[in-house]
Parts: structure tokens; C-alpha cells; sequence
């Protein structure tokens, strides 16, 4: 049997990844997302775990709405994107500091 611990530890190593990832990679705001979008899976992961462990559907509900928001942010954040790469044909950061219309 898989320990409470055993889905801990991976957690964290994911969201140090994540972590890791947006601290490395600044230029790409795609790869920054996918970071994001790691980070809140760690954490679902955990409360996952914690819901299974403990026998209680609290940290299932509040997976849930995590995803949700996610799949939102997802969403706006690619559209945003698409918007930027229209009007000034780069998705890198560096490039995106102007907030001149």
C-alpha cells in the first residue's frame, strides 16, 4: 500500500519543479503557464491525498474548484497570448514590458 507520505513527496517534487521552471525560464509565457498549471496540480494532488487518507470529500470538493479556476486561467491566459502574438508577433517576455497601445 502507497503511504500518505509516498504522494507528499511528489507533490513537492512537483511543485519544486514548477517552481524551478518559472524561475528559469522567464522568456516564455507558454512555458510559464504550463508552469502554473503544474503547480495546481501538485497541490490537487495533495488534497486528493489527503481526502482518500482521511476518509473525508472536503479536499476532493476543493479539487474541484482548483481545476476550475485553472481551466479559466487556461483559457484566458491562451487567448491573451494569441491577442499579444497578433499584434506584436512575439510571445517573449522580455519583448511584452511596453504597455504602450
Amino acid at each position: 500500500m502507497i503511504a500518505l507520505s509516498d504522494y507528499l513527496i511528489l507533490g513537492a517534487i512537483l511543485f519544486s519543479l514548477s517552481v524551478t521552471g518559472i524561475f528559469l525560464n522567464r522568456k516564455n509565457v507558454i512555458i510559464l503557464l504550463m508552469c502554473v498549471e503544474l503547480m495546481l496540480l501538485a497541490v490537487n494532488m495533495n488534497f486528493v491525498a489527503f481526502s482518500h487518507f482521511y476518509g473525508d470529500t472536503v479536499g476532493q470538493v476543493f479539487v474541484f474548484f482548483i481545476l476550475t479556476v485553472a481551466a479559466a486561467e487556461a483559457a484566458i491566459g491562451l487567448a491573451i497570448l494569441v491577442v499579444l502574438f497578433r499584434n506584436r508577433r512575439t510571445i517573449n517576455v522580455e519583448d511584452l514590458d511596453t504597455l504602450k497601445g
